[in-house]
């Protein structure tokens, strides 16, 4: 399989976490916030792993994008147009549909939604328009620290760095179970020290599948991963991360065919606008379906087509034509730079 063909692979895999997390919502959250009419003759109580998935598949493609970077700003732009337009127009979205249909105890004012445009409504402690906005907070903070250690020429180091973020998890997770001492939550938050587990064996994947020259401590820190999450949260996660490991290793690798299905290539195209507009929207719609009588099999269905719809028309409407206009105008801009610069060697 081609690199592109990898690529199509890991989108696969996004699409499918976020399947997992959308009918999660839809059948077992909506039943524990709201309550169906009756209960839905399928649910899917643990497809909010899919977020762990999702977490893994940053660490993988980050730290393949940065050892790609030439410049901090490249990353930046990728990374801003990657996901900014296409998160402002689905905040815009599911303001106004919950605006107009209503969802108990999730409507927001407008002044709420605009401090969501940034991203960073979590740190503010302002409430979200959607609940599922809470990841894209620990994204851009696992961002910056990757951004971070590029900039520092630190790349090389992240085994050891991230074995130093695994003994300060410990240290919070002791502090908190056995001295019963709240250590301060802002480091915590800001080092994404819950959720640095699954960022780390995304990117031991990438080495180990890149081809990496200690493919033994690689694999060792997965296994750290997993020794840590069974420590903190339960062997149950710990196996999680160890197949789910396996799984990314799979796609990466190419010797995972049926992710070049064309169906789940379609799904992995849209996974994040779907992701995005999936929650509120849902839940709202399946409310007002049911009370009008619809069964919660019929509401859900509707409510999983139109959510496809809204995230399909939000990908070719603003996703893809806003990434592609503000690389192609950073590109432009870089160009336009070497040129001037060419020409003042010229002159000198």
């Amino acid at each position: 399989m081609s690199a592109a063909g990898r690529l199509t692979a890991l989108d696969s895999l996004r699409g499918l976490a976020a399947m997992m997390v959308v009918l999660f919502h839809y059948t077992t959250r909506y039943g524990e916030l709201f309550g169906h009419s009756a209960p839905p003759s399928a649910t899917l109580p643990w497809g909010y792993l899919g977020v762990n998935l999702f977490f893994m598949i940053s660490g993988f493609v980050i730290f393949m994008t940065l050892e790609k970077t030439v410049r901090p700003m490249d990353f930046i732009v990728s990374r801003f147009s990657r996901l900014y337009p296409a998160y402002w127009g689905a905040v815009a979205l599911t303001w106004a549909v919950v605006a107009v249909l209503g969802l108990p105890g999730k409507e927001v004012g407008p002044l709420t939604a605009l401090l969501n445009l940034t991203m960073l409504q979590g740190l503010m402690h302002v409430a979200a328009v959607d609940g599922v906005y809470w990841t894209l907070e620990v994204e851009l903070l696992f961002y910056a620290g990757a951004l971070l250690l590029f900039r520092l020429g630190l790349l090389a180091r992240v085994p050891l760095l991230l074995l130093a973020l695994f003994a300060l998890r410990l240290v919070y997770f002791g502090a908190a179970r056995w001295g019963h001492v709240d250590l301060p939550w802002l480091a915590y938050h800001l080092l994404i020290l819950q959720y640095i587990p699954w960022f780390a064996a995304g990117i031991m994947v990438y080495r180990l599948a890149r081809g990496s020259a200690t493919p033994r401590a690689d694999m060792a820190l997965i296994a750290l991963a997993a020794a840590l999450l069974a420590v903190a949260e339960g062997w149950p996660l710990a196996l999680l991360l160890a197949g789910l490991s396996l799984l990314l290793y799979g796609a990466a690798s190419g010797r995972l065919a049926w992710l070049g299905q064309p169906l789940l290539v379609g799904l992995g195209t849209m996974s994040y606008t779907l992701y995005l507009v999936h929650e509120n929207i849902g839940w709202a719609l399946i409310r007002r379906l049911e009370a009008a009588g619809v069964g919660p099999d019929g509401a859900i269905l509707a409510a999983l087509l139109c959510s496809m719809l809204l995230a399909l028309s939000l990908t070719l409407l603003v996703e893809r034509p806003a990434l592609r206009g503000l690389r192609l105008a950073w590109r432009r801009r870089q160009e336009r730079r070497a040129a001037d610069a060419a020409a003042l060697g010229q002159q000198g």
